[in-house]
């Protein structure tokens, strides 16, 4: 490790005389060593050799200095946000005990898939227990979440199945986050309760995955209370409104000065920003959740109403939410002492901001409503309302994946407001059931319905047996049946697990991930999909496809067709199957290979044939189909 040869007045190993002056390594500054060991190039484990060399170099790279600090902040950016600058940390032990956390939570993440891709659909047990094991770790949360966000991020078209149940663990992870955050938010004085917070937090756990934070929405809000008093002070130069600092509670006394407060947030809002109700669109998620209230400046009655009443009270305006039947209103105080609701203004933020006498109120939706319907409401029942309208859209839903994950969501959400609520219990207690998710959960569910309302005896006693036959079966899991091509009741089934087709008539793409010599629903569907009209009708193979538009549906041979120019399926489930994009077909993983073994290689022929470039081939297996498919949106034409 010297920095120079050997010279004069010094022998040197070799026998040479050698110059006193000369300087090791060892022997320049700590702070010179440090910014050389920082070099980009070198990683943990040259670190590691380094330290062994000698006492000197091992104490430069001692746990609390800038070298493993470096090399902790190099490896894992991410988590720098949860260190102060400059901050004294023993910065190898946190590089230890991160990168144990990786590695076992990629070890339980890659076990999900062989212990749970039988059970249909199994997200909610596969969840259950995954929290609970990486629970049982006892590792800085933290570091969980990025490990999977590492794993999420890594190559888009390889380990699929991987990142699909790593994004599934997370959106968890974060839900049980948001949840502790929202009963500490409910326990809050009621003055004390923001409706803007409950509506992020309300968010924030039905996009769990989305970047939404309380700062960032008020960051958003604050941009806009700026455009109003920029518009205010043309009008006004000397409004006290004006002067008001971020976090003033104070209240503009005088009507007029409100009156000029209104119209300057309408004029910004309804004409400069261009916010309008989504008439359209009315029933879109979307149109509930905060975040995107304020990107794309639209939204329903409820919503609009959060964001124009958070405007107004950081201007000095007290305005009340109202929860009026089938469209939500604000009320504006129009005397010193309002307690008749004809000493109120009525806002329809739904409406640019329309004000309304009590009468036109009721011409708004159509009938007669009694005085209280007029009445202000808590922060906690805006939140029940925005909550109830997010569970009548999940209701709505067409029966996929998508609609009952917002229906879970929002009656998560629901029953940690109102726990005591029979109706949405027995809901969530029949959702689970249907979905064949957490059994045990249903019988606490069920055990809580009965204490509350034991006139629920019956529905109760019905589950109740149902759930323990469902736990019983699950004691005997059946082994999947595998299928092999050769075998002879499967000559006819021409293409194979991993192939992007589409669809001849609908003209949709997908993916096969499972098949079926002969149709095999019941005779209602086969009548109802007028599969009879088919030119095979059900005596011919059946398909199982992921397809393009997220949905899964059941396709009769005769109507599908290789791609003449295969794409990747963004469908949500693809990683449950398969492992890897391979540029024209999806390679089956492991467990889904176990259930077709002969699938891969026929796949790998056809677009070999098809396409005319050998495709690299994969280890991975390929899985059967879901055998459940009364949970699938079924379609033979």
């Amino acid at each position: 490790m010297a920095t120079s040869v050997a010279g004069e007045g010094q022998t040197s190993l070799n026998g040479n005389i050698s110059d006193p002056q000369t300087k090791k390594l060892t022997d320049l500054p700590t702070e010179l060593l440090e910014h050389i060991l920082c070099f980009p190039v070198l990683k943990h484990v040259d670190i590691c050799n380094v330290s062994c060399c000698c006492k000197r170099l091992h104490d430069v790279c001692h746990g609390r200095g800038k070298v493993w600090g470096h090399q902790y902040k190099l490896r894992w950016p991410r988590l720098q946000r949860f260190y102060r600058q400059n901050e004294s940390c023993d910065w190898l032990k946190e590089y230890k005990t991160r990168h144990r956390v990786g590695i076992q939570i990629r070890r339980t993440v890659e076990s999900i898939s062989k212990r749970f891709f039988t059970e249909v659909p199994c997200v909610g047990q596969v969840l259950g227990d995954s929290f609970a094991e990486i629970e049982s770790l006892g590792m800085p949360e933290h570091f969980c979440e990025d490990e999977l966000l590492f794993i999420l991020n890594s190559d888009k078209r390889k380990s699929l199945t991987l990142k699909y149940y790593a994004k599934k663990i997370l959106y968890f992870l974060r839900q049980q986050n948001i949840l502790r955050s929202l009963k500490t938010f409910l326990e809050q004085p009621a003055e004390q309760q923001s409706s803007i917070e409950g509506a992020v937090l309300v968010d924030q756990y039905c996009n769990p995955l989305a970047d939404v934070t309380l700062d960032s929405i008020s960051a958003q809000v604050d941009e806009i209370t700026e455009k109003v008093k920029k518009m205010l002070r043309i009008k006004n130069p000397s409004h006290p409104s004006l002067r008001m600092a971020q976090g003033d509670c104070s209240v503009v006394e005088d009507f007029d000065l409100q009156r000029q407060v209104v119209c300057a947030l309408n004029s910004v809002l309804y004409e400069q920003l261009q916010y309008k109700g989504n008439e359209f669109d009315y029933y879109n998620p979307l149109n509930s959740y905060i975040h995107q209230v304020l990107l794309r400046h639209t939204g329903i009655p409820i919503s609009l109403s959060v964001l124009y009443m958070t405007l107004a009270r950081k201007l000095g305006v007290q305005l009340e939410p109202v929860n009026f039947p089938n469209h939500f209103l604000l009320r504006w105080c129009q005397k010193p002492r309002g307690e008749d609701i004809y000493d109120f203004v009525y806002i329809d933020a739904f409406g640019k901001g329309k004000q309304l006498t009590a009468k036109e109120c009721e011409y708004l939706i159509g009938h007669q409503v009694t005085a209280d319907y007029y009445s202000a409401i808590s922060t906690t029942e805006v939140l029940l309302r925005m909550v109830g309208n997010l569970l009548n859209i999940g209701k709505r839903g067409e029966g996929n994946e998508k609609s009952y994950q917002l229906l879970r969501d929002s009656l998560d959400l629901y029953l940690t407001i109102n726990p005591d609520n029979v109706q949405y219990l027995l809901l969530q207690a029949r959702l689970y059931f249907h979905l064949g998710i957490w059994p045990e959960k249903v019988l606490d569910i069920l055990q809580h319905i009965q204490a509350l309302d034991p006139s629920q005896h019956g529905a109760v006693g019905y589950l109740v047996q149902h759930t323990l036959e469902h736990i019983q079966h699950k004691k005997h899991p059946v082994t999947p049946e595998v299928k092999k091509r050769t075998a002879p009741e499967h000559l006819e089934v021409q293409y194979s697990v991993g192939l992007i087709m589409k669809h001849k008539r609908s003209g949709y793409n997908c993916v096969i991930y499972g098949w079926d010599p002969k149709c095999t629903m019941s005779q209602e569907w086969i009548t109802t999909m007028r599969v009879h009209q088919l030119s095979n009708g059900a005596n011919q193979p059946f398909y199982n496809v992921l397809v393009q538009d997220g949905t899964c549906r059941y396709a009769a041979q005769e109507n599908l067709e290789p791609h003449s120019a295969p794409l990747e399926i963004g469908h949500p489930e693809v990683g449950r199957y398969f492992s890897e994009f391979a540029d024209n077909h999806y390679v089956a993983n492991e467990e889904l290979q176990t259930r077709y073994p002969e699938d891969m290689n026929e796949t790998l022929g056809t677009v070999q044939e098809l396409y005319h470039r050998l495709t690299p081939g994969s280890g991975t297996q390929v899985q059967p189909p879901a055998s459940d498919q009364n949970n699938h949106q079924a379609m033979a034409m």
